[in-house]
């Protein structure tokens, strides 16, 4: 493997003999002495090299001047050269004097996206868009979260599961369901990991999470939908209520943003100017109902002919808890038994409303939870409720059959809360690769 030093790292490294590796950003050639900034993963440096001339003043035979004129953007090469300090130099305080240039691959040297370039554009050419560091940060930053999500579920015995994507029924909905040819039947792709992070409740797990991709066919052109996405799971057993979910949901939100704002807060704030606010718990919590009738008296009704909030309704509301609490979170609570899934237990005392939540962040839901129904002879009436045959979820009724503790838990779409946290302008930009309607490659 290349032996180099990783840009960030030369700061404080020691002048003197150094190599780096990365692609060039720019090229300066001048008449005189010649700049070329080269990028990494980490950072960006100044390259520069005198042109050698004769006594004369003509120019002299010059093979890495020559190797400078050639190079374009986009190419990928070593540098061997003198690391030198000096403050002078506005790009980190260091150059590197080149002594020799391996060239390991040359870019065309028109490149399809600029600056100015539309996102649509720049999803087209998703590898070139990745080079510009405010970008490849968004993805830093989703790898700290994740990292500090996984490392709260482990500190508190979570187990992790890699669950199927294949399925032989819907586990939501099956009007937002991709079929595909299985063999000599047919498959569906899994719409969330539902029906198998229950089961792990009765094989006596008690605390599991999943971080995988689930898929809703979902013809939706807004900002906020993808037709693939990675879904970040948990299901907790012997709870008393959602409240419990909540509970759960809050603590791992906070930890999240306290190692995002800990690591990436101060170039978040550079490059975005947005302040990453660590959430304090716990979370406004509002039942529906009562969010719907705020929301009224805020000059909005909802115009919607189920019992569900409208987006509309979720930015209002969400405006609501800016300006009462200041706070970016709301828990909408005690949704209608008729908008919700068969599985949602629903209260003791009103069967028409569910121990069930969605959590709103600046305006935008990223999660539904609830607790589960884990009666299998309530959960076989509410299947018939809706509509359903009871004899097609057999295989999920079996898990209740056998014995299996009161449980809940929630899915949250990772790349809604990165678009969110960041304040960026569409899901597509939160997304390494975005699946849509209209779009599958690259």
């Amino acid at each position: 493997m290349t032996t180099r030093t990783l840009i960030k790292n030369l700061a404080a490294s020691t002048d003197g003999p150094i190599s780096v590796s990365g692609w060039v950003e720019t090229v300066r050639d001048q008449k005189k002495v010649q700049f070329v900034v080269l990028r990494d993963e980490s950072g960006a440096v100044q390259l520069v090299h005198p042109r050698l001339f004769n006594e004369d003043k003509t120019p002299a035979e010059d093979p890495i001047a020559d190797e400078i004129s050639s190079l374009s953007q986009g190419s990928f090469l070593t540098v061997s050269g003198e690391l030198k300090h000096d403050e002078r130099v506005k790009l980190g305080g260091v150059e590197i004097k080149v002594e020799s240039i391996d060239v390991a691959s040359r870019a065309i040297p028109e490149t399809p996206i600029a600056d100015d370039s539309g996102v649509d554009k720049r999803m087209d050419w998703r590898f070139l868009d990745l080079r510009v560091p405010k970008n490849a940060l968004i993805f830093k930053i989703q790898t700290t979260l994740e990292h500090a999500w996984r490392t709260y579920w482990v500190e508190n015995d979570f187990i992790e599961l890699h669950t199927p994507k294949l399925m032989a029924s819907a586990s939501e909905s099956k009007a937002e369901l991709f079929e595909v040819d299985y063999f000599d039947g047919k498959a569906y792709l899994a719409q969330s990991p539902q029906f198998f992070k229950q089961m792990a409740q009765p094989a006596g797990f008690g605390k599991i999470f999943e971080v995988g991709p689930a898929f809703r066919a979902d013809p939706s052109f807004t900002s906020r939908h993808a037709t693939e996405f990675t879904s970040v799971d948990s299901e907790i057993s012997w709870i008393d209520s959602h409240e419990d979910v909540m509970k759960l949901h809050e603590e791992l939100l906070v930890a999240g943003f306290q190692a995002v704002k800990d690591k990436h807060g101060a170039e978040i704030l550079a490059l975005w100017d947005v302040e990453v606010t660590v959430p304090t718990v716990p979370f406004p919590r509002i039942p529906l109902a009562e969010a719907k009738r705020i929301v009224a008296e805020r000059g909005y009704e909802v115009p919607r002919a189920d019992d569900d909030m409208d987006p509309e309704g979720e930015r209002q509301i969400a405006a609501y808890v800016k300006e009462t609490f200041g706070h970016e979170f709301v828990f909408l609570t005690d949704y209608a038994s008729s908008i919700r899934p068969f599985y949602h237990m629903r209260h003791a005392d009103d069967a028409a409303l569910t121990n069930s939540y969605d959590l709103i962040f600046n305006g935008v839901e990223i999660s539904t939870g609830a607790q589960r129904e884990h009666r299998v002879d309530v959960l076989i009436e509410q299947a018939k409720d809706k509509g359903l045959e009871p004899e097609e979820l057999d295989f999920y009724l079996d898990f209740f059959r056998y014995g299996v503790p009161p449980h809940g838990g929630f899915g949250m779409g990772l790349s809604r809360v990165l678009m969110l946290m960041l304040h960026l302008p569409n899901l597509r930009e939160a997304t390494y690769l975005f699946r849509g309607p209209t779009r599958l490659l690259p």
